[in-house]
């Protein structure tokens, strides 16, 4: 159990350290980048539903073209 718990922590080995440090660096540029494009989609989603609004104008259907 102890081996389990410094294995976890990371231990006194400086490469595993590094290696720690350098995945938890890894963590938070996905976050920010995952909240980066969250925002981004919200405004394209915006931008997308305000174009789709101007096709609820009131325009008549078209009839079938007489041939």
């Amino acid at each position: 159990m102890a081996k389990a718990l410094l294995g976890y922590v990371g231990g006194s080995d400086p490469r595993v350290l590094s290696e720690m440090r350098r995945l938890q660096q890894r963590v938070q540029d996905l976050e920010s980048e995952l909240i980066r494009m969250q925002a981004e989609n919200d405004m394209l989603s915006a931008a997308a539903r305000h174009d789709d609004s101007m096709l609820d104008l009131d325009v008549p259907q078209a009839e079938p073209a007489l041939t």
